[in-house]
């Protein structure tokens, strides 16, 4: 087991939430708000997770992070499990787990095992809807394949980020049309093509900015993701930013001519900085 973001030694921890934690949306937020001050997740981890890839999980929340591989515990039986989860944290008093949460080999123990199993306090928290909605990581995932990104960023209860490493770019923008922080983000999901308003962290410090997504199809033809900050030179980059996305523009497309393209990127950038404007 590895241990993020937590100055509590294992034996000062009496509460775990378990789950994947994938996004660390209101669902899960639900299930960490009965965790107590000396309280921690236990992320399980199955290397899937893309919109908190990793241990960027613990950037949403101020409990510690454990971290259990899948494949270590995956021939546990229910019941090993648990005296697994006693013997590491020895003063465990509560365990919070979600409506739907299986456990042990072949996913055959459920919330019920788990009241059966572990005498101390079982937290089992109820399905969450937003709007109607079913909170699950995957939907949430569904939304953003699909652009649809205030949907996603609600069921977050946060805009939903990508982090990624700046490399160099085609050159164009800077020369003919307008310059861009060019990214590398292999970990993350990464939203449906198309131009966004979004908010670019350098730093410390967040701008807004105005981000596209795709293969640029009216120049070498290359994916990309770029971003323009509105309004701002930036000298000095780091090796790592972040990109918040906060409202679709448009679909990526095809133009006749650069003048035309850059018609269209004005176009997009006042878009961006009155919408932002607005929000912020």
């Amino acid at each position: 087991m590895k241990k993020f973001s937590t100055t509590l030694k294992n034996e000062e921890i009496n509460s775990i939430a378990i789950g994947g934690f994938d996004g660390l949306h209101i669902a899960h937020q639900e299930l960490i708000s009965h965790l107590g001050p000396n309280g921690a997740i236990l992320v399980i981890d199955k290397d899937s997770a893309s919109l908190t890839p990793n241990s960027h999980r613990c950037k949403y929340i101020k409990q510690g992070c454990f971290f259990l591989k899948f494949e270590d515990i995956k021939d546990m039986s229910g019941e090993d499990f648990i005296i697994y989860l006693k013997k590491y944290f020895i003063n465990l008093k509560k365990i919070v787990v979600g409506y739907d949460f299986r456990f042990g080999h072949m996913a055959k123990a459920d919330v019920d095992d788990l009241k059966r199993l572990y005498e101390g306090e079982v937290v089992i928290v109820k399905e969450v809807f937003f709007d109607g909605i079913s909170v699950h990581s995957r939907l949430i995932r569904e939304e953003l394949t699909l652009g649809n990104i205030k949907t996603a960023n609600r069921l977050l209860g946060r805009n939903y980020e990508i982090i990624g490493n700046v490399i160099k770019g085609q050159g164009l923008g800077s020369k003919k049309l307008f310059p861009t922080i060019n990214l590398r983000c292999k970990e993350f999901l990464i939203p449906k093509d198309g131009v966004y308003a979004t908010i670019t962290k350098i730093g410390e410090k967040s701008y807004p900015s105005a981000t596209f997504i795709g293969q640029r199809v009216s120049t070498d033809g290359n994916y990309s993701i770029e971003t323009h900050i509105l309004d701002e030179d930036i000298e000095n980059l780091p090796k790592e930013i972040s990109i918040s996305f906060i409202d679709f523009i448009r679909d990526n497309r095809k133009f006749k001519s650069l003048e035309t393209l850059k018609k269209q990127i004005k176009e997009d950038l006042t878009y961006a900085k009155q919408f932002l404007k607005e929000m912020l």
